[in-house]
């Protein structure tokens, strides 16, 4: 456990500096008030996620810990947004609409109104 434990580290490490890195550069290089930098990392770790299930698919081209390493690790790191991203496409792909609308509708509703309070408590205390 404890090996998976510093695989999925190492990985979300790595991952959370080249998000911090690529969408510095992109928000840096496109002067806008649009948060180009954010979507362009969110996209790529879709992108990413998607790429790295479907390998793990393809029977024995990636190690377990591979798969964790580059998947909850890597791409978790990156950006939370792939899991969602991949979570959703799984409902999908099983057929539970209800669960995706309600999924989605949840995450985006209570991840808005969950940011917006604590950004009020700050300014309450």
């Amino acid at each position: 456990m404890f090996k998976l434990i510093l695989i999925i580290g190492t990985g979300s490490f790595i991952g959370g500096v080249s998000r911090f890195l690529a969408s510095r550069y992109i928000q840096n290089t496109v002067i806008s008030g649009f948060p180009y930098g954010t979507l362009f990392v969110n996209i790529l770790g879709c992108l990413l996620i998607g790429i790295f299930y479907g390998m793990s698919e393809r029977g024995n081209f990636m190690s377990a810990e591979m798969r964790l390493f580059l998947t909850v690790g890597f791409c978790g790191g990156f950006t939370t947004f792939s899991t969602f991203a991949s979570e959703n496409l799984s409902l999908l792909k099983d057929g539970n609409f209800f669960y995706f609308a309600l999924y989605t509708a949840l995450s985006v509703f209570l991840g808005l109104m969950a940011t917006y309070f604590g950004n009020l408590v700050t300014k309450i205390f």
